[in-house]
C-alpha cells in the first residue's frame, strides 16, 4: 500500500493512503526561479500606492513590522531586499526598526529573533512588541463602534510604517495577513481583544456571526473591525506573501494596506481552497512546525478539517504542539462543558484564546477528534477529544467510529488547505 508523508512538528509520519483514499492537496504552482526579481518587481510597481521611491524621504525613521515565528512569512528573504531599497533611498540603518508583531503572543527568544530577520540581525534594531506595556502604547481614540485603539508607540511615531507578513486562511477573521499585522499585531491587549468579540453576533441573537469564518472578508465583522482600527495609523506601505506548503514564496504582493491585501488572499482562494465529496474520516496534519508549535495554532488545521467531513464524522489530527498550548489561560476555559454557558462566560470577560478554545468545543461536540500531540490524556479528554500515541492507535480508535467502508481523506497540509464539501453551508 502506498502512503503519503504527514508532518508532525520536525518529523515525518508515514499514513497508509490506497487508492480507496482522496489525498487533498493545494493547486500547484512553481516557485519563482529568481526570487529577488520577483521580489524587486512587486516593490517597482506597487497595488494602489506610489512606489517606496516616492513616498520615502531621506532621513526619515522607519519602522517595519513583521510577524512572530509562529507565522511564517519568508521575512528573511524580502527583510534584505527592502532594506536594500531603503538604504539606497537615504534611510540608515539606524533610522530603522523591525517591530515584531506578538499581539498577544509570548516575547522571542535571540534564536527566533535570528530566524525571523535573517542576514539582518545585529544590524537592524529588533524590538518584541508588548501588548501590556502601558509606557509603549498610544491611545488613538475609539472607533466608529466604541472599540478603543492603543498601538506601539514605535508604530505611531515612525514617520514611515511598513507592515509585512503572509496572507492565508483565519478560522474567523476570514484571512490572516493585511490589517492584521497592526490589529491585533502591535496592539494593546484591550484592542485586541475587542477588535476579535465582534465573532459574536449581540446577546439578543447569539451565537457566533455567521460571517466571521474561514476565507470570508465580505460582511465579517472581525475583518471589519480590524480594518477600521488597523486604519487609525494607516501604513506608508504593505508587503503580504503567499507560501507554498513546503514554506517557499509564491508570489509576493505589496502597495496600499487593503488592495495588497485582497490581491494576495484572492491567490489564497485559488491555491488553497480545494473542493472534495464530504468523507466519514479525515486524516489531517497540521503541515509540522511552525504551524503546529501550540495548540491555538494546530487549531486552523482541526477547522478547516472538519469541513471535510460529514455530520458527526471523524477527524484524526497530528499536532506536535511542543509549546503547549500557545496560552497561559487557554486550558482553563474548558471548565465549561456546554456552549450556552461557555458563550456567557465569553461575553461577560473575552479572551482571545477563550474564543479558540470556545471553537474548539463546539468541534469536539460535533465531531469525533482524535489527538495525536505532546498533551496527556487528561488534557486531552478535558478538551474533548480523544488521545491517542501513534497514527495507528488513533486508525484504530476511529475504527469504532467509522461505518464499514468509510470515505476517507487525508490532508497532508491541514493548516492551509481549505476543504469545501457538498454539506458545507
Amino acid at each position: 500500500m502506498s502512503t503519503v508523508s504527514l508532518g508532525y512538528g520536525r518529523e515525518q509520519i508515514a499514513c497508509p493512503a490506497g487508492d480507496e483514499v482522496t489525498v487533498l492537496r493545494p493547486r500547484s504552482m512553481a516557485a519563482p526561479t529568481d526570487l529577488r526579481r520577483t521580489i524587486d518587481a512587486a516593490l517597482d510597481a506597487p497595488l494602489g500606492t506610489p512606489p517606496l521611491e516616492e513616498i520615502i524621504r531621506p532621513g526619515e525613521t522607519v519602522v517595519i513590522i513583521t510577524s512572530d515565528i509562529t507565522r511564517y512569512t519568508g521575512s528573511e528573504h524580502y527583510l534584505p531586499v527592502l532594506i536594500e531599497r531603503l538604504n539606497r533611498l537615504g534611510i540608515d540603518d539606524d533610522a530603522i526598526t523591525i517591530v515584531i508583531a506578538l499581539g498577544i503572543h509570548r516575547q522571542q527568544t535571540e534564536a527566533e529573533h535570528r530566524a525571523i530577520v535573517g542576514p539582518l540581525y545585529g544590524r537592524i534594531a529588533v524590538v518584541d512588541h508588548d501588548c501590556d506595556d502601558e509606557a509603549e502604547l498610544v491611545d488613538l481614540g475609539p472607533t466608529s463602534s466604541g472599540i478603543p485603539v492603543r498601538l506601539n508607540r514605535r508604530v505611531v511615531e515612525a514617520d514611515r510604517l511598513i507592515v509585512t507578513g503572509t496572507a492565508s486562511f483565519h478560522y474567523f477573521a476570514g484571512f490572516g495577513g493585511g490589517r492584521k499585522g497592526l490589529v491585533p499585531g502591535v496592539a494593546s491587549r484591550a484592542t485586541c481583544m475587542a477588535t476579535h468579540f465582534a465573532v459574536f453576533n449581540p446577546p439578543q441573537i447569539g451565537g457566533k456571526h455567521p460571517d466571521a469564518r474561514t476565507g470570508v472578508l465580505s460582511g465579517n465583522p472581525v475583518h471589519a473591525a480590524l480594518l477600521e482600527a488597523a486604519r487609525k495609523r494607516e501604513p506608508d506601505f504593505l508587503i503580504n506573501t503567499v507560501l507554498s506548503p513546503k514554506k517557499e514564496i509564491l508570489a509576493l504582493f505589496a502597495g496600499e494596506m487593503e488592495a495588497a491585501h485582497e490581491a494576495a488572499c484572492q491567490r489564497v482562494r485559488q491555491l488553497y481552497a480545494v473542493e472534495l465529496a464530504a468523507a466519514d474520516l479525515a486524516i489531517v496534519s497540521c503541515g509540522g512546525a511552525p504551524k503546529d508549535i501550540n495548540f491555538i495554532q494546530a487549531h486552523k488545521a482541526l477547522d478547516y478539517g472538519v469541513r471535510a467531513l460529514k455530520p458527526g464524522g471523524t477527524i484524526i489530527l497530528l499536532a506536535a504542539c511542543p509549546d503547549g498550548f500557545g496560552n497561559a489561560t487557554f486550558f482553563d476555559w474548558f471548565r465549561y462543558r456546554e456552549l450556552p454557558p461557555f458563550e456567557a462566560a465569553l461575553r461577560e470577560r473575552y479572551e482571545i484564546n477563550g474564543q479558540t478554545a470556545y471553537a474548539t468545543r463546539s468541534k469536539a461536540l460535533d465531531y469525533h477528534i482524535i489527538l495525536i500531540s505532546s498533551f496527556s490524556k487528561e488534557q486531552t479528554e478535558t478538551m474533548g477529544m480523544k488521545k491517542a500515541e501513534s497514527l495507528s492507535e488513533a486508525l484504530q480508535e476511529a475504527a469504532h467510529t467509522l461505518p464499514p467502508h468509510p470515505v476517507t481523506v487525508v490532508i497532508p497540509d491541514g493548516g492551509s488547505v481549505l476543504p469545501s464539501a457538498p454539506c458545507d453551508a
